[in-house]
């Protein structure tokens, strides 16, 4: 029974890896929304995303959470002061674990050659992947009463309702 029961949390943690951030507060160091209070109506929100969340997923669920925290302080509108969307992009390489573990190879000896097995085509095996990350960052100004207008201003009743379904909707 046992035995069963830590194949289902492998399955489990395994399905977890392979689907996109969910819109959830991140733990420390982990994927998700955060954010800070820096004055009595200024925050700092951000949005983790892992290799499988898209840039605009990010900002989508960075812009909810803003009007979610409006909401909370009791706010009607956000101001968008400053917004940042940061790319962590690097290459993964596999090839021989043993070589890249312990900084050389495996060899053979040909009698009429010698020995080979360091830059052999057929040993040299690498697979190169890309790997991005995105994180969305906004200084927000929570607003009450009449909206100050222009293009940085959010009605935050609107922006849950337009973008709240699209968070909580299931990924596939």
């Amino acid at each position: 029974m046992l035995r069963i029961l830590a194949i289902i949390a492998l399955g489990g943690a395994l399905a977890a890896c392979s689907t996109p951030t969910p819109y959830q507060q991140a733990e420390p160091g982990g994927f998700g929304y955060r954010h800070q209070q820096i004055e009595d109506n200024r925050y700092t929100v951000s949005f983790r995303g892992n290799t499988l969340t898209d840039r605009e997923t990010v900002e989508t669920f960075l812009l909810l959470r803003a009007a979610e925290l409006t909401l909370e302080n009791g706010a009607d509108h956000f101001i968008l002061m400053r917004r940042d969307t940061d790319t962590d992009r690097r290459f993964v390489g596999t090839g021989d674990p043993f070589r890249s573990r312990y900084g050389f190879g495996y060899r053979y000896f040909h009698p009429s050659y010698g020995w080979y097995g360091w830059r052999d085509p057929f040993w040299d095996d690498v697979h190169v992947r890309e790997v991005t990350r995105f994180e969305a960052t906004a200084e927000i100004v929570l607003a009450r009463g009449e909206s100050p207008g222009g293009p940085d201003a959010f009605d935050a009743r609107q922006v849950v309702a337009n973008l709240g379904p699209v968070a909580r909707a299931p990924r596939s």
